[in-house]
């Protein structure tokens, strides 16, 4: 249809960087590599604490985005992209009705570019983390679990 084309008129083409693409596990991670993007399947109380600290040390508040783009795009162009940029911005995403069926009701993807992620574990100590409102949020996640 006509929106369709206008829309894709205005989308850049991603030359891939390599033949593939790896995806793993934080917990398979090897010393010293650093993955371009980090990606989070998570409820909204995790996603919560995610957007807070990736907002954290922005001076706008635009630290995360939600772009319309398919479940992939949210989880890999776009953040890909985003590493390339000056202040790289988080993606939520996963809200491609075509891809909702393949995660778990409840859950949203939060995509970081390792810069901002980087940013983001150094801010920990200083931020909400710290605080009793985030103490019950955690708590109730820990109880709930996805």
């Amino acid at each position: 249809p006509e929106p369709v084309k206008e829309y894709l008129k205005h989308q850049k083409t991603l030359k891939a960087p390599a033949d593939y693409i790896v995806f793993k596990r934080w917990d398979c991670l090897e010393e010293g590599e650093k993955p371009q993007v980090i990606i989070f399947f998570a409820s909204p109380d995790v996603l919560s604490g995610l957007f807070t600290l990736a907002s954290f040390d922005e001076p706008k508040p635009y630290g995360v985005i939600a772009p319309f783009c398919a479940g992939c795009g949210s989880i890999v162009d776009v953040p890909y992209r985003e590493t390339k940029s000056e202040r790289p911005r988080a993606v939520l995403g996963m809200f491609d009705v075509s891809a909702r069926p393949y995660v778990p009701a409840g859950v949203l993807t939060f995509a970081i570019p390792w810069p901002k992620f980087v940013r983001m574990v150094d801010n920990m100590e200083e931020s909400f983390l710290i605080t009793k409102s985030w103490n019950k949020v955690r708590n109730r996640i820990k109880r709930n679990p996805q």
